[in-house]
Parts: C-alpha cells; structure tokens; sequence
C-alpha cells in the first residue's frame, strides 16, 4: 500500500507541471519573500558560502553578514538535494527524457545536435566527463561556465536572482540583465553551437 502511494507522488512529481500551477507556485512564494525583506538568487548563496569559510580575509567582496542570509544557503542546498531525489527517484516512466516538441527536436538537428522526437536527454552528451575532453565540450562546460561566473559577478546576479526576483520587485537593472540574458542565448544558439556540433 505504501509503495503504491509512493508511486502515485513519484508518477505526479515527474510529470511536466502546466504552466497555471507552477506560475502561481513561484509568485505565491515570491510574495512570501519580498514580504519579508528577502530576495531570490543562487549566486547570491556561493557568496556567502565563501564568506562562511573565510574568504572575506582575502577579498573585500565577501566582507558581508553572512548569517543574514543563512535562510538562502538552506535554499541551495534545498536545490542540490531536490535536484539529486529528482534525479534517483522521481523521474518517472520516461527516465532522463525531456519532455520536448517536434519544433523543439527540428531546432536542434538544425544546429548540429542529433536528436529524435521521445529520445532527447535531458543532460546533452558534450555535458560529460567525457565530453569535456573534447574542444567543444571544454568550450562549452569550462568556457561556459567561466563566462556564466563572470556575467553573474559583472550582473550584480545571476538568471533566477534578476528574473524571478529582481523582476518580481520591479527593478529596471534586472530587466536589462533579462534581455542580456536572452540576447546571450540567442547568440550562443545561433552562431555559436552549430559551429562547434
């Protein structure tokens, strides 16, 4: 009986929420924190795990009170241990299959990246051990990932602080990061990736 029920929750959870349900999920749960004062972001929560551990010795960026924002680490870690009981008991009948569309699945054999309608990894092959010794997959994890860090330092946050959060509150600076974020995107998908798949 046990196991039956949680199947059922696994079942549900795995399955892509409607938009009518995860939108008022994230705005009642914005609400709460601009209620009280606090504002969403995960490079937010890498600053105060460094200045928790001491950084704020080395560099005057750290130099904050990190115990103030002791409620957004317990946010990532939230994500890191969500992210792994998704990733090992909630993925469902599909596995590691993303739930993508025919133009979806076109767009991508388009630019470089072979896929099949039903068979489209959630995770990309070049995002791997193995595919970071390869030229396109260290350009993409280690040159991605560089460029993501300094954007996110250079932004004053990164995609979920100035678009979930920054946007919520009504702040312009977050609008402008959002279209840059896009823009970015844009450019990598287009000119970018075909080049390098």
């Amino acid at each position: 009986m046990v196991e039956s029920f949680f199947i059922v929750i696994r079942d549900f959870i795995a399955q892509p929420w409607p938009w009518y349900v995860a939108g008022p999920l994230l705005a009642f749960v914005m609400f709460i924190l601009l209620y009280f004062g606090h504002e969403f972001g995960i490079s937010e929560s890498f600053r105060l795990m460094c200045a928790a551990d001491g950084a704020d010795k080395m560099n005057e960026f750290f130099k904050i009170n990190w115990r103030a924002g002791e409620w957004n680490l317990l946010v990532a870690l939230g994500a890191v241990f969500g992210g792994y009981l998704a990733s090992h008991y909630f993925l469902g009948s599909h596995g590691d299959i993303a739930h993508v569309g025919n133009a979806t699945v076109e767009s991508l054999n388009n630019i470089g990246i072979p896929v099949k309608l039903g068979a489209v990894p959630l995770v990309p092959d070049f995002i791997s051990w193995n595919g970071l010794l390869t030229g396109p997959g260290l350009l993409m994890i280690a040159g991605g990932g560089l460029l993501v860090g300094f954007g996110a330092r250079y932004a004053g946050g990164c995609t979920s602080g100035h678009a979930i959060s920054g946007l919520s509150a009504l702040q312009l600076p977050s609008l402008v990061a959002v279209i840059g974020f896009f823009i970015g995107g844009l450019f990598v998908t287009y000119f970018i990736i075909p080049y390098l798949f």
